[in-house]
């Protein structure tokens, strides 16, 4: 594994949006819940991109702009820049992480973290993508972190006090 930069680039996603380098030195970063991030990196070359969708697909399309806040149209910006740089999307490793509950204990409350997980696994598969890693599902957020020098991925994971506060009282 190659050591980090001295100096490097770290660059925060937001929901919705989408980033794709061939800058080794640079980190990709974000902060998910119900959300999911795709993190694609080339072993050979050292390009990066990270996605961070809120909703599976959009209802009905009303733009002729792919708009990375829905899973299949962040999948179709890497695949547009995979092929700007002239690489295959094959030679890309996925990793898939969040979908996680935000709403504990409310009954009422659509499960979106699951069908965001759903959806980029079965997208994935459609486009003959295997995924190398996953860390989705469960309650509480992530921090995810992908450096693009060597595509290790960090997850950092945080569970709600309140749920290991009932887990101490159950033991």
């Amino acid at each position: 594994m190659k050591r980090p930069p001295d100096e490097y680039v770290e660059m925060f996603l937001q929901p919705g949006e989408f980033h794709f380098t061939h800058d080794p030195d640079t980190r990709l970063r974000t902060l998910l819940g119900s959300c999911v991030a795709l993190t694609m990196w080339h072993p050979r070359l050292r390009y990066g991109a990270m996605c961070h969708y809120l909703l599976p697909t959009r209802a009905a399309r009303r733009s002729a702009t792919l708009d990375g806040r829905f899973g299949d149209e962040a999948y179709l910006l890497f695949l547009n820049e995979a092929v700007r740089h002239h690489t295959d999307p094959n030679e890309y490793e996925i990793k898939l992480f969040g979908g996680g509950d935000m709403f504990p204990g409310v009954h009422n409350k659509p499960a979106i973290g699951r069908h965001n997980v759903k959806a980029g696994l079965e997208l994935l598969k459609l486009h003959g993508q295997p995924v190398k890693a996953r860390h989705v599902g469960g309650r509480g957020h992530r921090i995810v972190m992908l450096n693009v020098w060597d595509g290790a991925v960090w997850v950092k994971h945080h569970t709600p006090v309140l749920e290991i506060e009932q887990r101490k009282e159950s033991a």
